[in-house]
C-alpha cells in the first residue's frame, strides 16, 4: 500500500470541526479504505454482547480483502482468544501495550510494549496503586476482567457495578495521574497504566512492521470506528474517522471528534459502516 490522501476532506474542511453524517463520507474515499480498525466495547458489542450482525460485518470485510484490527482496551487473555478466533487480522490489546497477531499456520505472534521486567515492575506500582483508587472513589470496583490485564489496571464505572457520576470518574482519572499514570475512560472502565503509548503509537508499530503500511503516508486507506474517549488519539489521527451513534454521551468529553457518525448504536453502526465500505469496493 502506498500513497497519499484520497480525496476524504480534512478535519477542518467541515463546519468548524462537527461530526457529520456518515452519509457524507465519499464513495471515492469510501473505496480507498483498505484498513479497517474499531473498538469492540460499545462499538462492535451492543448491551455488552457481540450481535451477529456485527461478527458478520468483520468476516465480509475481510473476505472482500480488506485488513481488519480491534484497537481495543480490553486484556491480553481476551486478544488471546480474538487474534486466534475472530475473523480479524491482528489484535491491539491494554489500550495499545501490544499487538497480538495468528498467522495462517496457527501460531501466536506477540508484540509488547515493555519487556517482562519493566512489566512485573508497574505492575506493582499498580498493586499500590489501586488501594488508594478504591478508598477515593468507595462505589468503584477493579474490573472483573482485571486477572487477565498484563500492563494496565481497570476500574469499572459502569460495566458490572451501578454508573458512577462524572465527579467520581474524574476522581479515578486524577488518581491515576496524581501518581505519573496515564489514564483513558472508556464506555465502561477508566484504563491507568505506566508507559508512553496508546492506542495510536502500537497500531502505527503493527501496520509498519506487519503489513507494511505507513499510517502517515496511507492515512486516506484506513478508517478507525470507536465509541468513547479513549479512542481520542485515532479520532485526531485519522481523517477517516468514524464514531458510532453512542459517542454522543461521550463527545463533550472529547477534544478530537470524530469526523462521521453512523445512525446506529454499536454493533449495528459498525454494520452501517461496513455496508458503506462494502458499496464503495463494488
Amino acid at each position: 500500500m502506498s500513497g497519499g490522501r484520497t480525496g476524504a476532506l480534512s478535519k477542518s474542511d467541515d463546519a468548524g470541526g462537527r461530526m457529520l453524517a456518515l452519509e457524507a463520507f465519499s464513495r471515492a474515499a469510501r473505496a480507498a479504505v483498505q484498513v479497517v480498525l474499531t473498538d469492540i466495547d460499545d462499538t462492535l458489542t451492543s448491551g455488552r454482547r457481540l450481535p451477529a450482525v456485527a461478527y458478520t460485518a468483520l468476516e465480509r470485510l475481510r473476505v472482500a480483502g480488506k485488513i481488519v484490527i480491534p484497537v481495543t482496551g480490553r486484556p491480553a487473555g481476551w486478544c488471546d482468544l480474538i487474534a486466534r478466533l475472530w475473523p480479524v487480522d491482528a489484535v491491539v490489546g491494554e489500550n495499545g501495550a501490544f499487538y497480538f497477531r495468528c498467522d495462517g499456520e496457527g501460531r501466536m505472534h506477540r508484540a509488547y510494549f515493555a519487556d517482562p521486567a519493566a512489566r512485573t515492575e508497574r505492575q506493582r506500582r499498580l498493586d499500590r496503586l489501586r488501594h488508594d483508587i478504591l478508598a477515593a472513589v468507595p462505589r468503584a470496583r477493579v474490573a472483573a476482567d482485571q486477572a487477565y490485564r498484563e500492563f494496565d489496571l481497570a476500574i469499572d464505572f459502569a460495566e458490572e457495578i451501578p454508573p458512577l457520576s462524572d465527579v467520581e470518574i474524574d476522581r479515578i482519572v486524577q488518581c491515576f495521574t496524581e501518581a505519573g499514570a496515564v489514564a483513558k475512560v472508556s464506555s465502561i472502565h477508566v484504563n491507568g497504566w505506566f508507559g508512553d503509548y496508546d492506542k495510536l503509537t502500537m497500531t502505527r508499530r503493527l501496520l509498519d512492521e506487519v503489513f507494511g503500511i505507513d499510517i502517515d503516508q496511507d492515512n486516506g486507506r484506513i478508517v478507525f470506528i470507536g465509541d468513547s474517549p479513549n479512542d481520542a488519539p485515532m479520532f485526531g489521527f485519522f481523517e477517516n474517522s468514524v464514531a458510532v451513534a453512542n459517542f454522543r454521551a461521550f463527545a463533550d468529553r472529547v477534544a478530537d471528534k470524530p469526523r462521521w457518525m453512523t445512525k446506529g448504536a454499536g454493533g449495528e453502526g459498525f454494520s452501517e459502516l461496513a455496508d458503506a465500505l462494502l458499496d464503495a469496493a463494488g
